[in-house]
């Protein structure tokens, strides 16, 4: 009994420990995408759509940090030209995610 316990603890505490791992947040359609964790690059190593999409869409904003996950998705901490700090979320083609 206590073996059967400990296993369900096991499994509950394991799909505990994924979902505060991943998050959900909306694409500029308005479709709901799972994120998973995100782990940090140079701003360098960010696709060339990303970059032109924060140039066309943010003019003047500097990137501070840059982070992708499994997915291919991107986070970018920004301190946009008037000063203000964001965080943006962006997809590999340049599509803006929303959380």
């Amino acid at each position: 009994m206590k073996k059967l316990f400990f296993a369900t603890a096991l499994v509950l505490g394991s799909l505990t420990a994924i979902s505060a791992s991943t998050t959900v947040i909306e694409d500029d359609k308005g479709i709901e995408v799972k994120v998973s964790e995100f782990k940090e690059i140079s701003a360098s190593d960010l696709p060339a759509a990303v970059v032109k999409a924060l140039e066309t869409d943010f003019a003047g904003a500097t990137i501070n940090k840059a982070y992708v996950n499994e997915e291919n998705q991107y986070k970018l901490e920004v301190t946009a030209q008037d000063g203000t700090d964001g965080t943006l979320y962006a997809d590999a083609e340049g599509n803006w995610l929303e959380m």
